[in-house]
């Protein structure tokens, strides 16, 4: 049992040591130039990463901005896709399931916003219909995947990328949880430097 949590860690340590520094970076660069732009943030992925797509939001409107939540400073507005469990079987129902984040996203779209999309494979085709039109829009699309080179590492302009064995949802679910953990960090110490040398 040791040894199988050992092994388990080994994992998770190894992809942790091996970020895409750069891509990670302009990530952050691409977040930031939609806030200066009042753009909108819009996050979607399946099963575990609809998990962090919900967590996402919720840091990005909140906990980035917790020391300043009764001011007047304008936050990120960070979207799950689809807004609500009703949308989405909708979709699902009435339109096919690889439109259950394209079909929303056609609706809110504009040309200062961004995409965060999430999957494990890259290759699910509602997260791959709905990169293809930010791709229409021109809209920057940071990509959150794993296993081997996949369709949505090759659309995203910033290709969080974390290469493990085929199936290690675990891995990669864990470590896409660490990078959103990363750069709500970042912003919420980028806010609170920028908001302190303001009221100087």
């Amino acid at each position: 049992m040791e040894n199988y949590i050992k092994n388990y860690s080994t994992k998770i340590i190894s992809a942790l040591n091996n970020l895409p520094i750069k891509e990670i970076a302009k990530a952050i660069d691409i977040l930031q130039a939609t806030y200066e732009r009042d753009g909108r943030i819009y996050v979607f992925g399946n099963g575990g990463s609809l998990a962090i797509a919900n967590h996402w939001v919720g840091d990005f409107n909140k906990t980035v901005f917790s020391h300043y939540l009764d001011g007047s400073i304008r936050r990120f507005q960070a979207i799950r896709l689809p807004a609500t469990e009703e949308e989405l079987t909708a979709w699902a129902n009435d339109i096919g399931f690889d439109m259950v984040f394209a079909g929303p996203l056609k609706n809110y779209i504009q040309d200062n916003d961004t995409v965060i999309a999430i999957s494990s494979s890259g290759n699910s085709p509602n997260i791959i219909r709905a990169a293809e039109v930010a791709k229409d829009h021109n809209v920057p699309i940071i990509g959150l995947s794993g296993f081997s080179d996949n369709k949505l590492n090759q659309l995203a302009d910033a290709k969080i990328f974390i290469p493990s064995s085929k199936d290690e949802y675990g891995v990669i679910e864990s470590v896409h949880g660490a990078i959103l953990h990363l750069i709500t960090e970042y912003f919420k110490n980028y806010f609170d430097y920028l908001i302190k040398r303001e009221n100087k």
